[in-house]
């Protein structure tokens, strides 16, 4: 698959994920508006190694924060060829929130992390409530925090999301979760 066509599945892949998984599940109560009105930018990242990764999301934070919030509200920066292990790809993140302090950003950005073998502490690798942060793709989630901010003081109880979201995957369980059909799609071979 040559290098444009195989951008744009993931791209697919990783919008199908959002609408089917986190808009579909609400498992972010927040993402239906900003994906409705196109304020969301979905990157595909070359990178396979800590330093161009982190070189594409300095770039994607400076995109972000001179961006109009109402045409760019958040970065959904995808990194297919990199960090398929979840573990090397949560150790990247020390070093993206520094980079956030280098840049002046921190308050003013945050990021996420999403991972398909996202696990979270304490947590058996299989346990159906990591499934709320499996995206297709290791992915980078770029946030503005006075969008967060509104979101939240908009919303009763934001607290209650993480348990709400735990609960929906307990009552989904892998055989739905599979059912969505929210992962990568497998590369052809050359």
């Amino acid at each position: 698959m040559n290098e444009a066509l195989r951008e744009a599945q993931v791209i697919e892949d990783t919008r199908r994920w959002v609408q089917r998984a986190v808009i579909g599940l609400n498992l972010c109560p927040f993402a239906k508006s900003v994906e409705v009105k196109k304020q969301v930018r979905y990157v595909v990242s070359p990178a396979s190694g800590a330093k161009p990764l982190l070189a594409d999301l300095k770039r994607e934070l400076l995109a972000l924060v001179a961006a109009n919030p109402a045409e760019l509200d958040t970065i959904l920066l995808v990194a297919p060829d990199g960090f398929a292990e979840f573990l090397d790809f949560n150790a990247l993140l020390e070093r993206a929130d520094r980079l956030l302090v280098d840049l002046d950003l921190d308050g003013v950005l945050q990021i996420a992390s999403l991972h398909p073998h996202y696990q979270f502490a304490d947590t058996d690798p299989q346990d159906i409530t990591n499934y709320t942060n499996r995206a297709p793709y290791p992915t980078l989630h770029l946030l503005r925090e006075a969008s967060v901010d509104r979101a939240v003081a908009a919303f009763p109880h934001p607290e209650s999301i993480f348990e709400t979201n735990m609960q929906t995957m307990q009552g989904l369980g892998p055989e739905g979760w599979a059912a969505l059909a929210v992962g990568a799609t497998p590369e052809e071979p050359a």
